[in-house]
């Protein structure tokens, strides 16, 4: 058994799930430091403090695991406490209690100040926007809102993060600008759906006002957007994204399937010919412009002739970036009643398809890039190679840009113009201009 330090409490906080925890994980560990607090991201700690994740089966089960993980180091004498917070807890803190008593304490999505109190620690109001960054500082994640009124029958997300709310214009601006003066050259805009915000606030949809509020931050370089809802996007976006050199040509919108009859199953307020209306006039707007979207394979009713369209469609389209995940059969969701009628291996074998189909078309597209010249920024340094990314690529999720680390060198964060020598599937090799 390890002897309990006498002196100060270090905290680690280990975070979970996308992009959206990140940030919750920044805000509560800014806050702990304010408070005189030691803490420390995914390091050694007295104190853990886990953000979950419980937004699939995958999710749910990494979650649980680190969990579990955490309580036997507790057993074993390595850590003290293990708090547990976010979407799973959220969504399962009964059943969490009594299958796993070893964790001192369960918290909501909501329950910041509460844990907060639990760590010693009391909420300061006047931090609002501050975040102890745990990104490269170069970039970082700008939440805009929180929760979700979409009604989709295969997403949990409302019952764990609540309905819609969105942050005002004013805030937002205010985060943006203490983030470029920590040296932040790349914000990354996330929500649960970018094209509902404002709607509470300013009864309109205000995504187009927030962006070019945002353009006048200086420092500020790209701002991206992630988690665009198909279904009501607001139009003049695409104005703002062409004109505008600081909002990159880049949009992620999850169109999960294709199928007139399952989007409309999914409850996703679009159907085939909308989906591709949609498409084409982001293309014609914003020549250019790379499409990053999300695909859900298995969902009830999807026969292999729907399979079959998904395949066309993905085909036809010719997505820049695209990720594609198994249908997961989520109690309390409007998908539950259906019956979950698509075996695991032919899910899986699904995705493999559309995954094996997206990697031809990167290919392809990748090859029309060679001789070209790209304005990159540089994210870290890996074996012999500096590894960047173009306008067109979010990190951890898309493409990357590979600069010889023997021939030159790069500073981290900063940006520099790269022509393209060679491509592979998910890779763009290069060199300085």
């Amino acid at each position: 058994m390890r002897t309990k330090s006498v002196g100060k409490k270090k905290i680690n906080v280990v975070t979970l799930g996308c992009s959206k925890n990140v940030y919750d994980s920044e805000v509560l560990m800014s806050q702990l430091k304010a408070n005189g607090k030691e803490v420390v991201h995914e390091d050694r700690g007295d104190i853990v403090v886990i953000n979950t994740c419980g937004f699939i089966d995958n999710a749910k089960e990494e979650s649980i695991n680190t969990i579990l993980d955490y309580v036997e180091a507790k057993n074993r004498g390595e850590v003290e406490k293990v708090f547990v917070t976010g979407c799973l807890s959220e969504r399962y803190k009964p059943d969490l209690i009594k299958e796993i008593p070893d964790v001192d304490q369960y918290f909501g999505t909501r329950d910041l100040p509460i844990l907060l109190k639990h760590l010693g620690a009391d909420y300061k109001h006047e931090l609002v926007g501050e975040r102890l960054t745990t990104t490269p500082k170069h970039y970082a994640y700008l939440k805009i809102s929180e929760g979700c009124d979409r009604p989709c029958s295969f997403c949990a997300i409302p019952l764990m993060r609540g309905g819609h709310v969105s942050t005002p214009i004013e805030k937002l601006v205010l985060e943006a600008q203490k983030l470029a003066k920590k040296g932040t050259k790349e914000i990354i805009l996330i929500a649960q759906d970018l094209t509902y915000y404002g709607l509470d606030l300013y009864k309109k949809r205000a995504l187009g006002e927030l962006l070019k509020e945002l353009v006048k931050v200086d420092g500020i370089e790209w701002i991206r957007l992630h988690y665009a809802f198909p279904s009501g996007f607001p139009e003049d976006v695409l104005d703002i994204i062409r004109e505008e050199p600081k909002v990159c040509n880049y949009i992620d919108i999850p169109l999960q399937h294709i199928n007139s009859d399952l989007l409309k199953s999914m409850k996703r307020g679009t159907n085939h010919e909308k989906t591709n209306a949609l498409l084409a006039k982001f293309r014609e707007k914003v020549p250019g412009m790379a499409v990053r979207t999300t695909l859900i394979v298995g969902y009830p009713g999807e026969t292999e002739e729907r399979f079959q369209e998904l395949k066309d469609w993905v085909r036809e389209q010719k997505f820049d970036r695209l990720g594609c995940f198994t249908y997961s059969h989520e109690e309390n969701t409007g998908a539950y009643v259906l019956e979950d009628n698509i075996p695991q291996e032919v899910k899986e074998a699904r995705v493999e398809e559309i995954m094996e189909l997206q990697s031809q078309i990167s290919w392809e597209k990748n090859q029309e890039k060679v001789g070209k010249t790209f304005r990159c920024i540089f994210d870290r340094k890996e074996g012999n190679y500096f590894i960047g990314r173009t306008e067109f690529d979010s990190p951890d999720v898309d493409n990357t840009v590979l600069v010889s680390a023997e021939e030159t060198y790069i500073s981290i964060g900063e940006f520099a113009e790269v022509k393209i020598t060679s491509a592979e599937e998910f890779d763009l090799y290069g060199e300085l201009v």
